[in-house]
């Protein structure tokens, strides 16, 4: 409509950094929900679905599947909600020079999925107002990361892989392999758990950023 183009939404692919980020992309998720939802199940906050096979091999026939095939056909449909988040949103928050663009930029996304909380259709724990809370935490934390990822990348692959890898790992792996009264409480984009979790990871990935620049 404005006529700006696709230049700065950086579509480039290939670049050697752009590629370094791949195993981060993959194992992100995996590690987040190993150590959320591992410890729900382990502590019998939640129920771990039991499949056909031993629990360790079952689950992680469905991660790997997920980490790979499940990222890949995820492709779309994340690229589809990047382009317009971190593509364009981020890059003119940024511009437009409002006061810290990223945690802008993860209020605004969240508050976008705050309607079908309301409606029940996702994420809805018990609570509805700590439902909103929690993934508002969450998702602003999990934009923390993909934003970092796009602008010391400059290329928008990294945060399409990692939104798909994510989605892919914790929404039809981990999630589908949880259940319970209080499954929504503890795990999910609006669990307690996963929340904290997440929360840590911007902590180390703030404080591994801040060494990247100290070195360089």
């Amino acid at each position: 409509m404005l006529r700006e183009g696709f230049a700065d939404i950086s579509l480039r692919f290939g670049e050697i950094l752009t590629l370094k980020t791949l195993p981060f992309v993959l194992l992100f998720p995996v590690v987040v929900g190993s150590l959320a939802y591992g410890f729900a199940w382990i502590t019998g906050l939640v129920d771990y679905v039991h499949t056909s096979g031993s629990f360790i091999w079952a689950l992680m026939g469905s991660v790997i599947y997920q980490m790979f095939a499940g990222t890949l056909f995820g492709v779309i449909s994340s690229a589809g909600e990047e382009l317009g988040w971190r593509g364009y949103m981020l890059t003119r928050l940024i511009t437009a020079g409002v006061p810290k663009p990223i945690l802008t930029s993860g209020l605004i996304w969240g508050a976008w999925h705050i309607p079908a909380i309301l409606l029940g259709s996702y994420y809805s724990g018990p609570s509805l107002g700590l439902s909103i809370i929690l993934f508002l935490i969450t998702i602003s934390s999990f934009n923390f990361v993909i934003s970092h990822l796009r602008l010391s990348t400059g290329s928008i692959w990294p945060a399409i892989l990692l939104h798909a890898s994510w989605n892919a790992v914790i929404q039809d792996s981990f999630d589908l392999s949880t259940s319970g009264e209080n499954a929504y409480l503890w795990t999910g984009e609006s669990g307690i758990l996963v929340a904290l979790v997440m929360l840590f990871a911007v902590w180390v990935f703030s404080q591994r950023s801040q060494l990247m620049q100290h070195k360089i």
